[in-house]
Parts: structure tokens; C-alpha cells; sequence
């Protein structure tokens, strides 16, 4: 970094401060909590007889076993994408209003999560639902090991409630799916041939502003071979809309090469765990009792408002943690 060229090449320069800022992350509070410690064992030793002072070391424990439970955490996401930024799509399942209101809840609690941990969220495609809430949804989440942590969301959600779209309040069982994957680097090669897409332009929907839905801007992108689609209708110009929609559809081609891959490697190192429509990950009662269960890790709470407000990290933190199948 004190090289003189060092920011002639801005995208490498920028590619090595990110990198810097990910080991000093790992590093330095390592360092820091061993120094905690010491002080902690040096203040007890010389405090046994204090009540009040050994109270105060008390919450000192507490604070640094946060810390080293934060530290755990960062040495298990190691993969080789846990650093990188998240692409993350909603999709209602089957059940009408009740399954679209439910993925608008899911959408909600993700951008919550992802607010109150520092990230940078832009919503790059929706599709409202006929009366209310989404049929599907599409984030950009942009944060510090957000791939390695969001990763533990993909699957089925299933919501049980009374449906507040029925008059006679009848139980309702919900489904919607969270997909995630990882924002590939341009570093990486994902050869894609202009022959291989079929591109449309049209006008994009939704509340507008800054002439976002009075032109046409909006663009589908649709991979021939593979029959993938994807479009984004957020951003102020076509061309914007045109270079994200290349993001996502490098980032899905590049999922679909690594899924192949793991297809191939189980076969030979045993099953891999597979996500499935209609196998929940995850289950979300809110009647006849308040209960939020992971069926992987099988940790549960009885704070659903929580839960619904972001707070999902018990959850991944429980997941990360899961020794694998052997």
C-alpha cells in the first residue's frame, strides 16, 4: 500500500484493502481478547475479597465470551465465497394472497437483519402480489462475511397462523422459498456467450420516481442453454439495469457450476444435504402457541416478533456451528 502505483490499478487496489480489512478482522480481535483475558485473571487475583469489583469482572466475562463466540464464528466461515456479498430471492409458494403476504414477511425480516448488521441492501427486482405482499423478490445484500453467514437461509420457510385474509380466521399453513447465492467477482471466469442470451426491454412497475417506470428500462435476461431468467427493474437507466441483470445471471451460472460439482463429489464422498420444496428448513408458528424451530439444528425460540424483525442470527449461528453428516 505505500508503493507509489499502488492506486493506479483502483480495482486491484481496492480488491487488496478488502482484503486487508478481512484478515485484520480475524486477527486483531484474536489478539485483543487474549489481552482481555490476562487483565481479567490479573484484576480477579487481586480482587477476591472485592464483591462490587468481582461483579464488574463478571460482565467483563460476559462481554469477552461474546467476543470469543464472534471469533468462532469467522474461523468457520473459511469457504471460499463466506467473504463475498449475497444475491437473495424470495419466491411465494402455493396458497395465493396468504403465500405472497408471507414472502413480503420474509422479505421484511431480511432487509432488517441485514440493516442492523451494517450491510447495504437495494432491492433489485419485485413482483407484487395481485392483493397484497410479493410473489417474489430479489436483494442485494452487500456487508462483511454476509454469503457465509445468509448462506444457512436457503430453503423452505413455512409460516402457520391464523390467515388475517380470512373472515371465518381459519389456521393457515404457508410456504415460500429463500434462495442464496454469492456475488461472484469479476476475477472469476464465467464464460457467457452474447449468442447464449435473449435480452427484453419493458417498462418497469412499481412506485417509480427518478423516471424509473416511465421509460423502457427494465431487462430480462434469459440464458438459452440453461433456461435461466433473470431481470432487474430498479435502477434509474437501462444500462444499469442491464449490467446488474448481468451480475445476478454470472452469479447464478457460477452456482450452477459449483452445484454440479457437489453432485458429483457426493457420489463419491458420500450425500450431500439437499433443499428441497416442501422440506422446511425452518418453521414459524404463530397459533395455537408462538414458536420459531429450525428443524436442522432443532434450536427454537418463543420470540417470533423477534425473529420477524431480523433477529435470525441464534439460528445461523447454530447452523454454522452443526458438525456435517458423516
Amino acid at each position: 500500500m505505500t508503493a507509489a502505483d499502488f492506486w493506479n490499478d483502483s480495482a486491484k487496489a481496492n480488491q487488496l484493502m478488502r482484503e486487508l480489512k478481512y484478515l485484520k478482522g480475524c486477527v486483531e480481535p484474536f489478539d485483543k481478547s487474549l489481552e482481555k483475558l490476562n487483565d481479567l485473571e490479573e484484576m480477579t487475583e487481586l480482587s477476591r475479597e472485592d464483591g462490587e469489583m468481582l461483579a464488574q469482572i463478571s460482565q467483563e466475562v460476559c462481554a469477552l465470551s461474546e467476543t470469543v463466540n464472534e471469533i468462532e464464528i469467522r474461523s468457520i466461515l473459511a469457504g471460499p465465497f463466506d467473504k463475498n456479498n449475497v444475491i437473495l430471492s424470495i419466491n411465494a409458494g402455493a396458497g395465493g394472497t396468504e403465500s405472497c403476504d408471507w414472502a413480503s414477511m420474509l422479505l421484511r425480516m431480511y432487509t432488517r437483519w441485514a440493516e442492523t448488521h451494517g450491510c447495504k441492501v437495494k432491492l433489485i427486482d419485485e413482483l407484487k402480489g395481485e392483493e397484497a405482499g410479493i410473489k417474489n423478490a430479489t436483494l442485494s445484500i452487500e456487508g462483511e462475511m454476509v454469503y457465509g453467514r445468509l448462506k444457512s437461509e436457503k430453503g423452505v420457510h413455512r409460516l402457520v397462523r391464523i390467515s388475517p385474509f380470512d373472515s371465518n380466521k381459519r389456521r393457515h399453513t404457508s410456504f415460500a422459498s429463500v434462495d442464496v447465492i454469492p456475488e461472484i467477482e469479476e476475477a472469476i471466469e464465467v464464460a457467457i456467450s452474447p449468442d447464449e442470451i435473449r435480452i427484453d426491454i419493458f417498462r418497469s412497475s412499481g412506485p417509480g420516481g427518478q423516471s424509473v417506470n416511465t421509460t423502457d428500462s427494465a431487462v430480462r435476461m434469459t440464458h438459452l442453454p440453461t433456461g435461466i431468467v433473470v431481470q432487474c427493474q430498479n435502477e434509474r437507466s437501462q444500462l444499469q439495469n442491464r449490467q446488474m441483470a448481468m451480475k445476478i445471471l454470472r452469479a447464478r451460472l457460477y452456482e450452477v457450476k459449483r452445484k454440479e460439482q457437489e453432485e458429483k463429489m457426493s457420489k463419491e464422498y458420500g450425500q450431500k444435504q439437499k433443499i428441497e420444496w416442501g422440506s422446511q428448513i425452518r418453521s414459524y408458528v404463530m397459533h395455537p402457541y408462538s414458536m420459531v424451530k429450525d428443524h436442522r439444528t432443532d434450536v427454537e425460540t418463543g420470540n417470533v416478533s423477534k425473529v420477524m424483525d431480523g433477529g435470525i442470527d441464534l439460528f445461523i449461528e447454530a447452523f454454522l456451528k452443526m458438525k456435517p453428516e458423516k
